[in-house]
């Protein structure tokens, strides 16, 4: 019986291992959110200097869904309004956002409305979500926003980066531009083949 219990617990502990091994080849054909400046084009390929200041060269795919960010205000935000907001979560169950992005019409019903961890700073979350209610405030406003699993108070201040999801093409991706690229597979060359990306239209994406 103890021999039987020891194979048990190796086979377990294999088991874990492979999928242990499974998810580090999944993440490392999918790696996650890349931000940086385009350095250099060549044809589909970027050289880029990411914000850690190393450099990275990408192939934009001929399939790839290339998105525009373009800079928008408070008042571009209205009740129902499809949202993405990139916060710090507060003592209080709010959310302190330090990005807020408004999604295009098309997208609605298409992103997941959601609420989960981001990668943009130390113990932030990115909430897409539909605006429920707005109150106005001199240091800012304070939205309700609802997403299928629950609902979010979202502190907006002055310093919140507010801007809204705008059709994009390649002829935008020049050297100087600030990119994000969402969606990408890292190929056997070190290079990543990009397959959806937003550019920021003479800002610099905050998500």
């Amino acid at each position: 019986m103890h021999k039987m219990n020891m194979t048990r617990r190796a086979l377990g502990a294999a088991a874990i291992a492979f999928s242990l091994a499974v998810t580090s080849a999944a993440l490392a054909q999918q790696p996650g959110r890349i931000r940086g400046q385009i350095e250099k084009v060549d044809g589909a390929m970027l050289a880029l200097k990411t914000r850690d200041g190393s450099m990275l060269n990408a192939k934009v795919a001929d399939d790839a869904r290339v998105s525009a960010l373009v800079k928008a205000t408070l008042a571009d935000i209205k009740k129902d309004t499809f949202i993405g907001i990139a916060g710090v979560p507060q003592p209080d169950g709010s959310i302190k956002a330090f990005s807020v992005h408004l999604f295009l019409p098309a997208q609605r019903g298409v992103v997941p409305d959601r609420h989960g961890p981001w990668d943009a700073r130390p113990g932030s979350t990115m909430t897409n979500a539909y605006v429920a209610d707005i109150v106005k405030a001199k240091d800012g406003d304070t939205l309700t926003v609802k997403y299928k699993d629950g609902e979010k108070k979202v502190v907006v201040t002055p310093e919140t980066a507010i801007a809204a999801a705008a059709p994009g093409n390649r002829n935008e991706l020049k050297p100087g531009v600030q990119i994000i690229i969402f969606g990408s597979e890292k190929q056997p060359d070190g290079t990543v083949l990009i397959k959806s990306m937003y550019i920021g239209r003479n800002l610099t994406p905050a998500m």
